[in-house]
Parts: structure tokens; C-alpha cells; sequence
């Protein structure tokens, strides 16, 4: 149907179309004029295929022109009590304060593909301009929850049952949202709108009770989803009453400091993607990855690159080890399938684009090779001189090590040039973070195409530096042995572990420890003997278990004892008798440690080795450390990671705790200097 007597007002703010001010401004001057033109008798607001709006700027945030008029819910009020029926007509995105505009509307006509959400949670916010009022009267209060509690999003065509969407279209999105607005002029005031529906108070108030008690400990540490619990429970009175206390509550987050760590995260994640600018150049192009290993990590990266789309070449050194690789594969697959996650001929095809192989021959398609084995320098050395010898020229050759020296591997080939790092952590299929190891001959198109092909992942891809443990490996080794130290100092494991899970980290160091199996750091620091300087500080309770065979869950003890699959409460006596016995030969008394003194001697450490490492030129910014602490390590989000956290401090008492920290540590420890701590915090 042709729009002759209907305004479309177009958001043309691009990419995405963020309610900056300027946009807001063009808003309310295109609805002021069609509401005076007499020729026109309805108004159509829409965006673009990529977005309606993807909600605010978050850039605008803490600036004057966040709160400068109109803010969002004046352009909302213009909306609401319009003289002409107003509808938004969605494709591509609708999220946060986009959908609340589309909300304020009397009609939404949506494609089935457009996606919609109020993220503002994971920004430590809540809705601000009416979407945890409209939302639940128009979509239903499980709906409702659901979407804003998890901070994700939703196709329209999810939407039909319910009274969201007038109509959810194939094509002619336009037309369509034209018809709709034609039919509301037709039909004549009053329009509808959501502050008409009624919800039962009763059934929200025991919907809301019951996602209070269904919040997991991490959630409950962040104040924004209490807040929005408390606004959704007013969604069944009088709409103003809820619109006023919703301002209220969102206004009193916006300044906490969960909500400007969660907008720093947000900024240092988009931000690390990126190459610096004296790298950027052309990325090498990759249809084909091969993966050396079929075991959990290779499996797994193998898993990730089928996901994006990429064929896969998985080889391994016999047929058992192969055999048992493809069946993971094909587990996960079939996983996905029963969960109602994959159509099953999604599965089939993805699967087709896998090759697993013993023939390194095969190789020679591939356009980059990351190797996934041993964790061992000669084992991955002989690796890559196989590949050498077998890898096409121009591929790109990468190693999934952790800690090993990138130089030293690329080395043994006639290529160095062509060999990056690739770090990715366990389970690859499921964690963002890839760290991406820049050696001393790596070209710059390679370190291009490593970015590139994590961003191709839907990874948070990080460059770092050739150094021991690169970011990651190296600020927590830093936290681990602090940790170590208060056992000695006299802390039990589960005392370290409570505290830090209180202050958020996902797992406390030794129930990680134990997770990931003691063995793992024993081999690294038995490695590590030869160079050690024997009057470093240095614990020994970690090799006296792994030599009593406490591997960890997988041996059924380590720093706790499992049964059943069950971490048992406390420490055992075994643990305890050696961590006693390690404070005696240290000299140490005993005493109590306090929460707070344990996760800021925790946080502390983490602060004096990311300065060290950021003076050395591991980072390449230092938002990159947080982004790697938090996407690889479990780092509470809301606590913006380890710089945020330092930059919250005051910088001389921050100093004078470093030294004192330093200090009590002994030889081996390395202090962060004033100019260190500077080039982080600055």
C-alpha cells in the first residue's frame, strides 16, 4: 500500500542507528512536523535492513549530552501522546532504548529475521525509558523477564503469540507498517497502547518473587538485577508510577561502579580487537584451517572453525587417536541436535566440511594450520618442522601453546615469518578469548589474519607479545602463587577460594587448580627447577600432592577431596598437615587471614605483574589485560578487570601496598615502579 498520506520518518544514524543526540533532536523535529502537516494522518518510524536502532551511545554515557533534551524518554512522551498513531516498522536490530522507542509506539510491525533485546544488564543498567513497563504488558511478564534478566536477544518471529508485534512480515516491511498505521488513523482515537493493559498483581509479584530466588550468586553481586527486578514488579500498577520509579532506579545505576566497569569492558573489548595502527594491513585469506591434534583442545578448535563456516582438516598421528577425535566431534554435534539447538541436516552438512586424516600430505590444502598437542617444546618443535615440509607456501603456521617461546618454535622452520601464537583456552568451543602471540619475525599480514580469523570465531582476539604466559597465563600465575603464599601465611584453600568467589571470580584458584588438574603446573614448574633461583619464595604444596598422586578431580583429590563427583567442604587433613609443615619450614606463624585482605593481596598481585608486563610491551593497551582476565579467567565483568580495578584506587597508597606486597614475597618478585604503574593507570 503506497505511504501518499502517512510520514516516514527514517533514523539514519549509521551503522546501527544509536539514539545519539543528534538523532534524538531529528526525531523529535520530523514528529513535531508531521503532527502539524494536515496532509498527513499517521506517522511510520523506521531504520534500516542492519537496524531499527540499536539503542543508545554508549559513548554519550557520563558526558552532558546524555542528559541533554530531548533525552530518550521526552522523545518517548512526543511519542506516546501523539495526535496521529505512530508505528515503527523493524528489521535488522531493535535493542535497549531502540526497542523502548518501538515500545512507546502504537503499532510494531516487524521481518520475521529482526531481533530484539534490553541488554542493559550486562551493562550494569536497567531499562531507563519504559521497557521494563511496556515490555511485560505487551510481551508477558515470562517473556519479559526472560529477555531482560538475560540480556539477550530474540527473532520477531519468537513474538507472534504474543501482543508485541501487530503484524511479523516476510517482505515489504514499509508497506506493511504503512497498512498498519492506515488501519489505527481508520479506527481513530484513542490508540492503542501499552499503558492500557492491565496486568494481574498478583501473578507478577509471584513471577518476580520467583526470578529473586532463581538469581545465581554472580547476579546477586550486581545491583542492576535486583533494580530491575524491582522495576518489573511495578509494571502492575498506574505506568507512571512505574516509569518514575524506573528513572529512579536507573539513575542511581549509571554512576556505580559496576556500571562504568561493565561500559570500560564493553569499550576495551571493541577496542583489543583491533589491531594498533602501525599494524593494520590485509589479512591473509583462510577458507581452509588444519588442526593438529584430535584431543579436547584440537577437537574443539576444529569444532569452532566448522561453526564459522571454514572446512577442516583434523590430523592426527594414528587411527585410534583419529577415531576418537571424530567421535567428539560427532558428539557434540548430535548434542546440539538433541537440544534443540541444530537442525540435524545443519549437523550433517557442517560435519561433511570436516576431513579427519592421518596423511600430513593433506595439509597442503589448508590456508592456516594451528597446532594443538603436547605441551612440550620438542614435541611442538617436531611439529612444525613436519609442517615445514608439508604446509603450502604463504600458509600460515600457529602453535596453541601456552607458555612456550614462539621464537624458539618458529625457529625450526625455514618460514618464521609465517609462525603466530594462537592461544586458545578450554573448551575452545565455548570460550571467547583468543589470545594472539606476535614472535619477533611474525609478518604483519599474519598477525592480521590471526585477528581476523578470531573475530571470524566470534572470539574477543587479543594481541600479546612473545613472553612467558603472553597476558594471561602470566597475570594469573602471578595471583596463583600469592595465593599460594597466604596458605602459608595462614589461609586454608577454602579460605582464598570463599573469599574471591564473594568479591566474583567464577572459581576460586585452587577449585580451578584441582579442575584443571595439579599435574598441569607441576610440569611447568619442574621445568621451570633448572633456572630458579633457590632463595626464591617458593611454596611447596602443589608438587608435595601431585607426588602423593592428588591430581586433582581426576584422581579424586588435590587441594579438596572428591567423592562422587562432590568437592568435599573443607580441606582434608592431609592438605592441611602440609600446608602446617610449609609455614613451620618457612618460619611463618600462623594467623588468620580476612576476606578483604585476601582478595586485595589477590587483586594486588595482579596489578604488579600487568604493570610489569604492560611496561615490557606484552599489551599493547592496557584495556587488553582486562579483556583477557575477564573473557579467559573468570574475572567478575562487573568488576572491569584488574586495571579498572587498580584505577579505582589511590594511586599512592596503590604504590605503597605494591612495595609492601613485593616485599614480604622475597627474591623473585619484581616490583611494578612508579613509571611502570603510570604507563597501566594513565
Amino acid at each position: 500500500m503506497p505511504c501518499h498520506d502517512i510520514a516516514v520518518v527514517t533514523l539514519d544514524n549509521p551503522p546501527l542507528n544509536s539514539l545519539d543526540h543528534a538523532l534524538r533532536v531529528r526525531i523529535v523535529s520530523a514528529l513535531t512536523a508531521a503532527q502539524a502537516d494536515p496532509a498527513i494522518r499517521a506517522i511510520v518510524l523506521t531504520g534500516s535492513e542492519r537496524a531499527f536502532s540499536a539503542g543508545a551511545d554508549v559513548t554519550e554515557f557520563g558526558t552532558p549530552r546524555q542528559f541533554a533534551e530531548p533525552i530518550l524518554r521526552s522523545v518517548l512522551e512526543q511519542v506516546r501522546h501523539s495526535s496521529k498513531p505512530v508505528v515503527a516498522a523493524i528489521d535488522g536490530v531493535a535493542l535497549g532504548g531502540g526497542l523502548e522507542l518501538a515500545l512507546a509506539c502504537h503499532g510494531r510491525v516487524a521481518t520475521r529475521r529482526a531481533k530484539v533485546g534490553l541488554p542493559e544488564v550486562t551493562l550494569g543498567l536497567i531499562p531507563g525509558s519504559g521497557g521494563t513497563q511496556r515490555l511485560p504488558r505487551l510481551a508477558g511478564i515470562d517473556v519479559a523477564l526472560g529477555l531482560m534478566l538475560g540480556g539477550t536477544q530474540k527473532t520477531a518471529s519468537e513474538f507472534v503469540d504474543t501482543s508485541l508485534f501487530d503484524r511479523v512480515v516476510e517482505g515489504h516491511l514499509l508497506d506493511a507498517a504503512c497498512a498498519c498505521a492506515a488501519e489505527l488513523a481508520d479506527a481513530g482515537a484513542p490508540w492503542p497502547h501499552a499503558d492500557r493493559i492491565h496486568l494481574d498483581p498478583g501473578y507478577v509479584s509471584t513471577k518476580v518473587s520467583l526470578a529473586r530466588q532463581r538469581l545465581n550468586a554472580r547476579q546477586r553481586l550486581q545491583p542492576a538485577y535486583a533494580a530491575l527486578l524491582d522495576a518489573v514488579a511495578a509494571s502492575a500498577g498506574p505506568m507512571d508510577e512505574g516509569l518514575a520509579l524506573e528513572r529512579s532506579l536507573f539513575l542511581g545505576l549509571i554512576g556505580s561502579t559496576e556500571a562504568r566497569a561493565l561500559r570500560h569492558q564493553f569499550k576495551a573489548e571493541r577496542e583489543s580487537a583491533r589491531l594498533p595502527d602501525a599494524l593494520q594491513v590485509a589479512p591473509r585469506p583462510v577458507s581452509t584451517v588444519a588442526v593438529i591434534g584430535a584431543g579436547t583442545m584440537g577437537t574443539g578448535i576444529a569444532i569452532c572453525a566448522l561453526d564459522a563456516g571454514l572446512d577442516v582438516i583434523l590430523v592426527e598421528q594414528d587411527d585410534a587417536a583419529l577415531s576418537r577425535g571424530r567421535h567428539r566431534v560427532a558428539d557434540h554435534y548430535a548434542a546440539r541436535v538433541s537440544a534443540g539447538k541444530l537442525d540435524e541436516h545443519a549437523a550433517v552438512a557442517v560435519q561433511a566440511r570436516l576431513l579427519p586424516t592421518i596423511d600430513w600430505q593433506a595439509i597442503g590444502r589448508a590456508d592456516l594450520v594451528i597446532e594443538a598437542v603436547f605441551e612440550e617444546l620438542s614435541v611442538k618443535q617436531d611439529v612444525f618442522r613436519r609442517l615445514d615440509a608439508v604446509a603450502r607456501p604463504g600458509a600460515v603456521l600457529a602453535t596453541n601453546t601456552s607458555y612456550l617461546d614462539i621464537d624458539t618454535i618458529a625457529a625450526v622452520t625455514s618460514r618464521p615469518q609465517d609462525v603466530l601464537g594462537l592461544h586458545f583456552f578450554s573448551p575452545a568451543n565455548v570460550m571467547k578469548l583468543l589470545e594472539v602471540i606476535r614472535s619477533r619475525d611474525t609478518a604483519a599480514d599474519v598477525l592480521a589474519t590471526g585477528m581476523a580469523l578470531g573475530r571470524t570465531l566470534r572470539k574477543s582476539p587479543v594481541l600479546c607479545g612473545n613472553a612467558f604466559g603472553f597476558i594471561g597465563n602470566r597475570v594469573y600465575n602471578a595471583y596463583r602463587r600469592q595465593c599460594e603464599f597466604m596458605l602459608e601465611d595462614g589461609a586454608w584453600p577454602e579460605d582464598v577460594d570463599r573469599a574471591l568467589t564473594a568479591f566474583g571470580v567464577a572459581m576460586g584458584p585452587f577449585a580451578v587448580a584441582d579442575l584443571s588438574g595439579l599435574d598441569i603446573a607441576w610440569r611447568m614448574r619442574l621445568a621451570q627447577a633448572a633456572t630458579r633461583d633457590p632463595r626464591e619464595r617458593h611454596v611447596p604444596v602443589l608438587a608435595q600432592l601431585c607426588e602423593q598422586g592428588r591430581m586433582g578431580q581426576k584422581s579424586g583429590a588435590g587441594y579438596y577431596r572428591y567423592t562422587d563427583g562432590q568437592r568435599a567442604p573443607s580441606t582434608d587433613e592431609t592438605v592441611r598437615g602440609l600446608i602446617e609443615q610449609a609455614s613451620a619450614a618457612r618460619g611463618l606463624q600462623r594467623h588468620a587471614l580476612k576476606a578483604d585482605e585476601i582478595v586485595r593481596r589477590a587483586l594486588l598481585a595482579m596489578v604488579n605483574e600487568a604493570a610489569c608486563l604492560h611496561a615490557d610491551g606484552v599489551s599493547s593497551r592496557p584495556g587488553d589485560i582486562d579483556v583477557v582476565l575477564v573473557q579467559g579467567y573468570g574475572f567478575p565483568r562487573w568488576q572491569g578487570g584488574p586495571v579498572f580495578w587498580a584505577r579505582e584506587q589511590d594511586r599512592k597508597q596503590l604504590l605503597a601496598e605494591l612495595r609492601e606486597l613485593v616485599a614480604a614475597g622475597g627474591r623473585g618478585m619484581r616490583l611494578a615502579d612508579e613509571a611502570a604503574l603510570a604507563l597501566l593507570l594513565d
